[in-house]
């Protein structure tokens, strides 16, 4: 099992980035192949960091190569050049972590 596990820090425009991504980032991953399972987790709590966490996603994957595979693909493509779209509503780049 591989992940792609994406945080993001409490945007600076909420309302912004909470219309951007569930209605038009969101519908683009769920198009990504070789997808097991995914889950979108609001944080609550932070301990032991300076992160303001807001967001966390998770697309699992049957192994590393299924998800390189898929961020290869066009629609993979299309959505890491989304990011240029949801930077207007962050102060940073969201935190990206490939696990296995």
């Amino acid at each position: 099992m591989a992940k792609m596990i994406v945080m993001y820090e409490t945007p600076k425009d909420k309302e912004g980035f909470e219309d951007y991504y569930f209605n038009i980032h969101i519908p683009i991953v769920e198009r990504l192949q070789n997808v097991k399972g995914s889950s979108i987790n609001r944080v609550v709590n932070v301990q032991n960091s300076d992160l303001n966490l807001y967001l966390i996603a998770e697309i699992e994957f049957e192994n590393v190569e299924a998800l390189q595979e898929a961020l290869r693909s066009e629609v993979g493509r299309e959505v890491t050049g989304d990011l240029k779209n949801i930077m207007p509503f962050l102060e940073k780049p969201p935190i990206v972590t490939i696990t296995q």
